[in-house]
């Protein structure tokens, strides 16, 4: 089980958001460049990145300090939200990302993904509202069942799945961890559970499964219902 400590960008900010609504963003640090930092000196071995204004705009917005963040620190950084065509998977990897989350576009083009995955290290978002997944920052949800877009990357050459759980995320309400499942099974491609983590034992259910490859920690780490220095030194 990896942790994947996550910080949401909004105006060059570390925010969290709940159920995936921008104007509930709460910020927890003015420094994304110094969040990156304390997770690095936790032991953290990846950070989880996300441009939520990209996500929103179809396209990058927090450049600049996704830059800074690559330059200030040697964790391993993983990046979603408005990536949507080649050049800006390029632009990522040429910038030091290690590989870049397909959201939206996942949706709407498959087969580009698995073009993209068959050329660079790419791992796909699936967030669904009510197991139907959601689009364009999740402002819109689709008519595709979540578990049936798994199914389009089983032997597609993604490096992972994140799967959301909306209506969970930012909410402090326990991970679905049968909703992870049924991607991990559907797809049969490592699969990272995020939205809901509040604590420990979620954790160490998910870790019992020997189904889940990881987990995104957000804002149990940031309102301290989770010790994310003993759980990063703890789970394996």
């Amino acid at each position: 089980m990896t942790l994947f400590p996550a910080i949401d960008l909004k105006d060059g900010k570390a925010v969290r958001l709940s159920k995936g609504l921008m104007e509930s963003a709460v910020i927890y640090n003015e420094s994304p460049v110094a969040q990156v930092k304390i997770f690095e000196e936790m032991g953290a071995e990846w950070v989880h990145l996300v441009d939520l204004n990209g996500a929103f705009a179809g396209e990058p917005v927090n450049h600049e300090v996704i830059k800074a963040i690559r330059a200030s620190s040697k964790v391993k950084l993983e990046l979603g939200g408005g990536i949507r065509d080649e050049a800006t998977i390029k632009q990522y990897l040429e910038l030091g990302i290690d590989r870049v989350i397909l959201g939206s576009i996942a949706v709407k083009d498959p087969q580009f993904v698995r073009d993209m995955a068959a050329k660079y290290p790419v791992v796909v978002g699936i967030d669904a509202i009510d197991g139907y997944v959601a689009v364009e920052g999740w402002g819109e949800v689709s008519s595709m069942k979540a578990t049936d877009l798994a199914k389009e990357f089983a032997a597609a050459g993604v490096e992972a799945i994140i799967c959301t759980d909306v209506g969970r995320d930012g909410m402090l309400s326990g991970v679905n961890v049968a909703f992870t499942l049924d991607i991990a099974r559907a797809s049969g491609v490592p699969t990272i559970a995020s939205g809901g983590l509040k604590e420990r034992s979620e954790i160490d259910a998910l870790a019992e499964t020997g189904e889940v490859e990881g987990i995104i920690v957000g804002k149990a780490y940031y309102e301290g219902t989770l010790d994310l220095p003993k759980a990063l030194k703890e789970v394996k």
